[in-house]
């Protein structure tokens, strides 16, 4: 006898929040390119796709220690990553082949990893320093944590603030990169630390700061939905 499958639990839709600045544009381009994707090409391989896209990213870093030439295939390396994880979902929704439980835990669990790559392999460049690059880190696991409690509380998954999202990011670490590979290793400013190390730990510290922003502001939101109840005595 074979083994049922377990049932599947209910899920409720999560509410997709996108306000980024290039947010029309991309989706046409995206929508465009799920038109034309060959038959063979599956979510799941676009989702890999983007995981070879940041460990090009973490390889051109870590070359750059010792030829700078290395950084073009970290710049490469962006573009990769932006079509697999930009497309998966995408592709799943175009073709209603969506698995909501599995794609959210495995597209989510991707996007921690590559990111991580992608993060450190700036900290092990010579141009900045790995404790000011983990500090950057910090701040984006703190905002995932924050995304995830919300898709959980509020049933909303917020892709961007400010207007910008995942693919504005990448293009500011696409000109970080160039940057890099403009201008070279910067004498430190103060502390030992230069321009580059000063620019990745802002990113860093800003992320934490809007994690702290939007914290109150979702429990602010939640208190008054649940107000405070007395205690029978």
């Amino acid at each position: 006898m074979t083994d049922a499958p377990e049932p599947e639990a209910p899920v409720a839709p999560i509410h997709r929040i996108q306000e980024n600045l290039i947010a029309r544009l991309e989706r046409r381009a995206l929508n465009h390119l799920c038109a034309v994707m060959p038959a063979w090409v599956t979510p799941d391989l676009l989702t890999f796709t983007g995981i070879v896209g940041a460990l090009l990213v973490f390889g051109g870093y870590l070359g750059s220690n010792f030829d700078a030439g290395w950084l073009w295939l970290s710049i490469g390396g962006y573009f990769v990553h932006w079509f697999g994880d930009s497309l998966d979902g995408s592709l799943a929704r175009f073709r209603k082949i969506e698995r909501p439980r599995y794609g959210y835990f495995l597209d989510h669990s991707c996007d921690g990893f590559a990111t991580m790559l992608v993060v450190i392999g700036i900290g092990v460049t010579p141009y900045v320093q790995l404790e000011v690059a983990l500090i950057a880190l910090a701040g984006y696991l703190l905002m995932s944590i924050h995304a995830f409690l919300s898709v959980r509380v509020l049933g909303e998954l917020r892709l961007s603030y400010f207007n910008a999202g995942p693919t504005e990011l990448r293009l500011i670490l696409i000109g970080l990169t160039l940057a890099m590979l403009i201008a070279g290793l910067e004498s430190p400013i103060v502390w030992e630390l230069n321009g580059f190390d000063f620019f990745v730990g802002s990113v860093g510290l800003i992320l934490i700061a809007l994690f702290a922003l939007q914290t109150a502001t979702t429990a602010r939101r939640l208190a008054r939905q649940e107000p405070a109840r007395k205690w029978p005595c």
